[in-house]
């Protein structure tokens, strides 16, 4: 595997946690997530006005890219709002790449190495590691299982958009692509948003947080950026596993800001990980 895409991938990785905790630490998760997709969908109605729109023949990815997101980003809201982020986090970007990589083989007809499958295994026991260290630390009868569903359910919609995503940028024009589903995702979420919380309440969030929602929603667009960069250079089911890497990030963002516990096995699990993403460099 190319080793520019992993640059990309853990580049992208590190933008991705960034974006995700300062959701996180916004007041109502649905608005918080409005303004995200409202702002980089602004930005990048802007940027289409210089670098065009991408071919038509695309564009049906795009529609099918949006859906997905849309579900996306409305569970992603659900799950964070009575759930640690060490624990939704790691689970929905956990799951994915096991998602990604049977849609990749069915869909996309790749075929991976021997060494590409162990690195991938590796990647997804990693991750795997570091999901369970929660629901361990908690206890299974303390675990929120509505949250753990959503997480899930959230890891399906990963694997669903980056496997559109990952077959359109394959065509060639990424940043065109990228920012035509970008500049429509809001399309879908602002009726449901102002029909729950009105604009009133809409505007309340943005004079409390403006500066935080702005960064968030345009790190959001350059995470993506980079990750679709990568996806048209490299195996979509090797990329995809790496972009995990920001599960451990993650992990190691809510121990280190937002005062979550960080226990052993999620160190184990980041070792693994780490040798996962260097089996897949050599001999992917």
């Amino acid at each position: 595997m190319p080793i520019f895409a992993i640059i990309l991938l853990v580049t992208g990785a590190f933008l991705h946690t960034a974006w995700n905790l300062l959701l996180k630490q916004s007041g109502e998760k649905y608005i918080a997530t409005w303004w995200l997709v409202t702002i980089g969908g602004a930005a990048s109605l802007i940027a289409l006005f210089f670098t065009g729109l991408p071919p038509r023949e695309i564009w049906i990815f795009a529609f099918f890219s949006i859906l997905a997101e849309t579900l996306y980003f409305l569970t992603l809201s659900y799950a964070y709002r009575e759930n640690d982020f060490s624990l939704i986090y790691p689970i929905a970007r956990g799951a994915a790449p096991a998602f990604l990589a049977l849609w990749s083989y069915l869909f996309l007809r790749e075929r991976l190495t021997h060494g590409g499958l162990i690195g991938l295994g590796l990647i997804i026991g990693g991750l795997v590691v570091i999901g369970a260290s929660a629901l361990l630390r908690g206890g299974l009868n303390k675990v929120h299982f509505r949250g753990v569903a959503a997480a899930l359910l959230l890891a399906l919609l990963i694997s669903t958009y980056t496997a559109i995503d990952g077959a359109a940028v394959k065509h060639g024009l990424v940043l065109s692509y990228a920012l035509l589903v970008f500049a429509l995702v809001p399309v879908p979420v602002t009726p449901f948003v102002f029909r729950q919380y009105g604009w009133a309440r809409l505007k309340e969030a943005w004079n409390a947080q403006p500066v935080q929602l702005s960064m968030a929603g345009l790190l959001g667009i350059v995470a993506y950026l980079f990750a679709l960069a990568a996806y048209s250079i490299a195996p979509l089911s090797y990329s995809g596993a790496i972009r995990e890497v920001s599960v451990v990030i993650g992990a190691f963002a809510g121990w280190q800001f937002l005062g979550e516990k960080m226990g052993g096995l999620r160190v184990i699990g980041a070792a693994v990980i780490f040798a996962g993403i260097m089996m897949i460099a050599l001999y992917g």
